[in-house]
């Protein structure tokens, strides 16, 4: 039979490149959300968040992620967007819409952008307009929709899962 020991704090596997995906927010309501898309970026090989907002950093929620994730600040998403476009991000939204991709059958550029909305107005008009593609994740119960960090770290995960090498 297999044994298993604990290992608390194993090392991170190394990535044979950078990741080219980066988290794009709009101004998050509370610090923990914030907080924990910083830990959640560290955890997945991510150096850079952009926010859009005037949001802190918890360090006893972001751990160490906070030393290694740089979070860069503007005043507005739309600018943002067409500078991300222009570098060759697709703009991916995480959002609930009419004719939005299931996260299970969605194919990740491995140039992503992923644009997540604020806790209660999500993604604005003005922002859907600009997206290449948005997914959203099944609910299969109450509440209807999932929690801004919970639902971009499934989204993360699966980028991940697609391009384990970074």
């Amino acid at each position: 039979m297999k044994r298993f020991e604990h290992i608390r704090h194993k090392p991170p596997a190394p990535l044979a490149n950078p990741r080219q995906l980066t988290l794009v927010c709009s101004a998050l309501r509370n610090k923990v959300n914030l907080s924990r898309l910083v830990r959640l970026a560290g955890c997945s090989g991510l150096d850079k968040i952009i926010h859009c907002g005037a949001g802190k950093v918890d360090r006893e929620i972001a751990r160490d992620a906070v030393d290694v994730v740089h979070i860069e600040t503007h005043r507005s998403l739309p600018p943002v967007l067409a500078w991300l476009r222009e570098k060759g991000n697709k703009l991916i939204g995480l959002e609930q819409t009419t004719n939005s991709d299931c996260l299970y059958d969605f194919h990740f550029p491995q140039m992503t952008a992923l644009v997540i909305g604020s806790e209660r107005e999500g993604l604005s008009d003005e922002v859907l307009e600009m997206l290449d593609a948005v997914i959203e994740i099944p609910v299969y119960g109450r509440p209807y929709s999932h929690n801004v960090v919970t639902a971009a770290t499934m989204a993360v995960y699966e980028y991940c899962r697609q391009f384990p090498d970074g």
